[in-house]
């Protein structure tokens, strides 16, 4: 009964914990970090169906500037 706690305590405990502060960075922006990288990684699978469906002459390069 008391391994049953413990374990449930322990399960309670990590769904309440953030998870996204780090030492370097604020929750504010981290988030404005993982928003940046999902953008370029959409714009990065929006040339993929482009050159797929040959929508764009071809090339190697993105149209897409990391800044």
């Amino acid at each position: 009964m008391k391994k049953m706690l413990l374990l449930a305590f322990a399960a309670g405990s990590m769904l309440l914990a953030t998870g996204c502060g780090t030492p370097a960075y604020s929750p504010t922006e981290r988030h404005q970090q993982i928003a940046r990288n999902w953008n370029y990684e959409g714009e990065q699978a929006v040339d993929d169906i482009d050159e797929i469906l040959l929508l764009r002459p071809a090339s190697h390069l993105s149209i897409w500037n990391l800044r």
